[in-house]
């Protein structure tokens, strides 16, 4: 393997990304337009970084493990974000769009109180700043083994090079950086994938190879009920989790939050068939891996299909998934932090440009945490485990009460706090306490069930006896006198940020495009060079070029009344 070739492919796109992050330095007028878009992202935009947003290295270890060893189950998992997503579009990304909120952690304060939200955001930004800084660890440590460096300061350097852009750029720039990596993933899966098939003597001999149960919708112990709590779980994710709800409030109308949903929905329909054929193919090529060695099936077989440069268009893909969602948290905890506390605890009057700076400097502050995090997982241990632990510990109790919220005009502040509090005790005690005292511990489908199901009892029993008494909270009152005065003001139109939103809005179509444009050219010379794959990456990069051609044709339509423009010139 050429590590020259790899690692100069990974620099060069890496500074693509950061050079985008840059042109959005000065497009981020106030916090609207820096954390929500200006309200008015184009609905398929907002859709495809929702998707990207969702993905990191775990999909790739964790999922890629679960492939290489059960088989089609790993599809089936990934399967109910598919539904999840369904129900979102359905129901829930519209409610939030209804809100007016430019957070949920803004609804919250709203709707439920602010002894709550202040309890929201501790917990929320403590999960999201540990998760996100888990999931940069295994990335690092690919980008390490792969071309190795010493994974301490790739660690470091990936991590600075993913705050970098999402705090200079805002929303806007996580979003065509989200595209562009959603583009380079898919080049790369795209030639992996039939590279994967021909090693193995196509589907026939890769059907033969691998075992009986291989392509079982569910397997091992992946149950029926397992898959069920799933389910349950992403639609509170999919639905209620803060990062995701920015996707639905950053849309101009109702209709296009649902679009954004059932975009999401229709890429995970078919994308995780994709994803997992590679790995579960490497099971037909070398079925011995074991434990953790399973983990590094994706890389395996990257390394063993792949020439020099394609490699290392595999690596940027998998790093930024990771970025993806990583940046994703991060902008949405730095929201959080200068809109709901800064803005509303400790300077109410802050001017635009102060909040500006306090929404950069704080993401600086998150994602060092973040990287702090993920120099920490080795001793650690058990990366994915704890993952998929604390969302099942923390998931229902964070994200149950305020889906709940949209819905009930009964639900107040005092019935949260004790729903959150009890399903969080629940969890921590069978997840730490009973292993422990009673040598018991839960599976992982009974983990999520309870995790996310004791939530939505207690929440049902309170609403079934609220609504027998007649009672409405008076929280829910307040709310809707505040939701009132937010319509009144959505009415005064501001001319000059209007035309800015629009600016903002061409211009990050138009980055897209020539985002497009440069992966379509890097494809084609890559195609030039490499020793194997090069009709399938030619083909790709013509595929890149034709769709950025979308859009482009998208920008030009954007229309900027061109007297107001020039009054907002002189």
């Amino acid at each position: 393997m050429n590590n020259t070739i790899d690692t100069i492919v990974i620099l060069v796109f890496s500074a693509f990304v950061l050079g985008i992050g840059l042109l959005f330095a000065r497009t981020g007028r106030n916090l609207k337009s820096f954390f929500a878009g200006g309200e008015a992202v184009p609905w398929f935009i907002g859709g495809l970084s929702l998707f990207m947003s969702f993905f990191s290295a775990g999909t790739f270890v964790a999922w890629g493990s679960i492939a290489y060893k059960h088989g089609w189950v790993a599809i089936t998992i990934q399967w109910t974000m598919c539904i999840g997503a369904l129900v979102t579009a359905l129901y829930l990304a519209p409610r939030w769009k209804r809100t007016g909120a430019l957070t949920a952690a803004e609804f919250i304060r709203e709707r439920l109180g602010l002894n709550v939200q202040k309890t929201y955001i501790f917990i929320f930004t403590l999960v999201s700043v540990f998760i996100k800084g888990s999931v940069l660890y295994p990335v690092a440590k690919l980008v390490s083994a792969s071309l190795d460096l010493p994974l301490v300061p790739c660690t470091i350097g990936l991590g600075l090079f993913m705050i970098a852009y999402t705090a200079v750029g805002g929303l806007w720039a996580v979003m065509v950086t989200d595209i562009l990596q959603f583009v380079v993933l898919s080049a790369a899966v795209f030639i992996l994938l039939p590279l994967s098939f021909d090693k193995v003597g196509g589907f026939e001999g890769f059907s033969k190879a691998v075992p009986d149960d291989f392509f079982n919708l569910l397997n091992g112990e992946y149950t029926i009920g397992f898959v069920a709590a799933f389910v349950i779980y992403h639609i509170c994710y999919i639905g209620g989790n803060w990062t995701m709800v920015q996707r639905y409030t950053s849309v101009d109308s109702e209709k296009s939050a649902k679009k954004v949903a059932f975009l999401f929905a229709g890429l995970y329909l078919i994308s995780p068939v994709i994803w997992m054929f590679p790995p579960m193919i490497y099971k037909a090529i070398n079925p011995a891996l074991t434990g953790l060695d399973t983990e590094n099936a994706y890389l395996m077989i990257c390394k063993l299909v792949l020439p020099p440069g394609l490699l290392g268009l595999m690596l940027t893909g998998m790093y930024f998934s990771t970025s993806a969602s990583a940046n994703t948290a991060l902008n949405v905890v730095s929201a959080v932090f200068t809109n709901d506390i800064y803005k509303g605890m400790v300077n109410p009057k802050a001017s635009d440009k102060q909040l500006i700076r306090v929404a950069r400097g704080s993401s600086w502050f998150f994602g060092l945490g973040m990287i702090g995090i993920a120099l920490l997982v080795p001793a650690a241990g058990g990366i994915v485990e704890v993952v998929l632990s604390i969302s099942a510990i923390s998931g229902g109790p964070l994200l149950a009460p305020p889906l709940w919220a949209l819905f009930s005009k009964r639900l107040n502040s005092k019935v949260t706090l004790w729903v959150t509090g009890i399903g969080l005790t629940v969890n921590l005690f069978f997840k730490i306490l009973a292993p422990l005292l009673l040598d018991f511990k839960l599976s992982r489908g009974m983990e999520t069930i309870v995790g996310v199901g004791l939530p939505l009892l207690l929440l049902l029993a309170y609403e079934l006896w609220a609504r027998s008494k007649d009672i409405v909270a008076a929280e829910y009152l307040t709310y809707l006198d505040t939701k009132e005065q937010k319509r009144i003001d959505a009415l005064e139109i501001n001319e000059e940020e209007a035309v800015e939103i629009k600016r903002q809005n061409r211009f990050g179509l138009q980055v897209i495009a020539g985002a497009l444009l440069f992966t379509a050219v890097m494809l084609y010379i890559l195609s030039a060079m490499t020793t194997s794959g090069a009709g399938i990456t030619a083909g790709v990069a013509t595929v890149v070029l034709l769709a950025s051609l979308i859009p482009f044709s998208a920008a030009r339509k954007v229309q900027i009344n061109p007297t107001i423009l020039e009054n907002h010139q002189i």
